[in-house]
């Protein structure tokens, strides 16, 4: 495809956007901005995006996607308790860290897991899934996955993963004509990257004044 064929294709696509659709990539990128700065209300906000992308998701028979929005939903909900959780003291008891090497491998293995759930079932499936390309999706929605659950548990390594999942994103739903969902993969990957250094500082001052 030419950069002309890709650029009529985009306002093609980007004219038949829903409204719902523009509602719930503002909110996932407020969400991520609340993520960087280690604020509680990236998930209320994070669960306005992945609620309104599950029925997005539904709609287009996407139902690969809807299930890691299912996941994101879940983990959402997982992520708000665990991060406002207090001592005796009224102190927030969780802070952000760096993984050590057993955890590295445990994060890996979650990732190898769902890889091969996803991709095996994705596969043999296909035809319930509407428009899926098996390899592609199975590693955006593991690396996703694997993001989530590690943001839950405020691990630097976790904007590793989305840093991936954003990568791996932007020319999937571009494929599948959701070319604005596309545009906000992108800006995801930006947020990530910037995530990523803020919390490697953050980790940091936590350790110092420690």
């Amino acid at each position: 495809m030419s950069l002309p064929d890709i650029y009529h294709s985009f306002l093609h696509d980007l004219v038949l956007t829903k409204w719902y659709e523009y509602l719930a990539v503002f909110s996932g990128i407020i969400s991520v901005w609340y993520s960087r700065k280690e604020n509680v209300l990236v998930y209320p906000t994070g669960l306005l995006n992945t609620i309104i992308y599950i029925y997005i998701s539904v709609s287009g028979n996407l139902f690969g996607e809807a299930s890691v929005n299912m996941y994101y939903t879940v983990m959402s909900i997982l992520g708000w308790y665990m991060w406002t959780r207090k001592n005796v003291k009224d102190e927030v008891i969780l802070h952000i860290t760096k993984a050590s090497r057993k955890e590295w491998i445990t994060h890996i293995l979650f990732f190898m897991t769902f890889y091969v759930v996803i991709f095996i079932t994705l596969t043999y499936f296909k035809k319930f899934f509407g428009t899926v390309i098996p390899w592609a999706d199975a590693f955006a929605s593991a690396t996703a996955f694997t993001g989530m659950w590690l943001m839950t548990k405020k691990k630097v390594e976790s904007w590793y993963w989305w840093i991936a999942t954003n990568i791996a994103s932007i020319p999937l739903y571009f494929v599948k004509h959701y070319v604005f969902t596309s545009v906000y993969y992108f800006v995801l990957l930006i947020m990530a990257i910037a995530g990523l250094l803020e919390w490697v500082n953050r980790e940091k001052s936590v350790k110092y004044v420690s």
